[in-house]
């Protein structure tokens, strides 16, 4: 089985992207997306009413990154209990500081035109040690605001491919398809695994229920401001 993690900000258009890319895939059936989000999701109904099977997963009062890297194990052992080949990870897409991608699996982050020029320098480990990265919306915007668009793209990854793909149209899903099909095999599930980068941290007054304002109540990991 391939685990592919997707991340990306907000109605940066994830779900889009990965239902026109599973629309390419040979096999769709074999197919199982695990969306993580925070408060609510109907994501889930969208992968349903094109036959995809799909899981949502609600972080409540916790930590989406958290609650995400405390699941993703077990999500890996329902996509192998299920027999499927592919199983698509799509972040909660609530922090530009979200760590999602694992070493040895396929990493991909979407992002869009629309969001801004300077925004993937904004952003950090879901775009800086992302393997693919899906460009959004390139056609509201003119061929020289992509060819921009991109150059900061690349400033921040110089690695990263760049795929540009159609939500709507479901042009360019082909080729990001193409590559979810070069994806590596995970080897004994993830026992061994890890993240490309640390999670943001936390347990601090405020992550475990405080609502108090005032440096009396300020408690384990905690950073406050320079100010000059």
């Amino acid at each position: 089985m391939k685990l592919i993690t997707v991340s990306g900000p907000p109605s940066s258009g994830k779900t889009s992207v990965v239902i026109r890319t599973i629309e390419q895939l040979e096999h769709p059936e074999r197919v199982m997306v695990v969306k993580f989000d925070c408060l609510s999701s109907t994501d889930q109904e969208r992968y349903r009413a094109g036959g995809i099977r799909a899981v949502t997963g609600l972080s409540g009062n916790q930590c989406p990154d958290h609650f995400y890297i405390t699941n993703v194990e077990d999500c890996v052992k329902q996509g192998e209990k299920e027999d499927r080949s592919l199983l698509i990870v799509e972040s909660a897409g609530l922090c530009n500081r979200c760590a999602p991608h694992l070493k040895g699996c396929l990493a991909v982050c979407v992002i869009d035109n629309l969001s801004g020029i300077n925004t993937p320098q904004k952003i950090g480990p879901m775009l800086k040690y992302a393997d693919l990265v899906v460009v959004t919306k390139g056609d509201i915007v003119s061929q020289a605001e992509r060819e921009v668009f991109a150059f900061k793209v690349r400033q921040a990854n110089a690695g990263a491919q760049i795929i540009f793909v159609n939500g709507i149209t479901g042009q360019g899903a082909f080729d990001l398809s193409r590559a979810w099909l070069e994806a590596p095999e995970l080897n004994n599930g993830l026992k061994e695994s890890r993240l490309r980068f640390s999670m943001p941290s936390a347990l601090c007054s405020y992550c475990l229920g405080e609502t108090r304002i005032g440096e009396e109540y300020l408690k384990g990991n905690y950073k406050k401001m320079r100010w000059e």
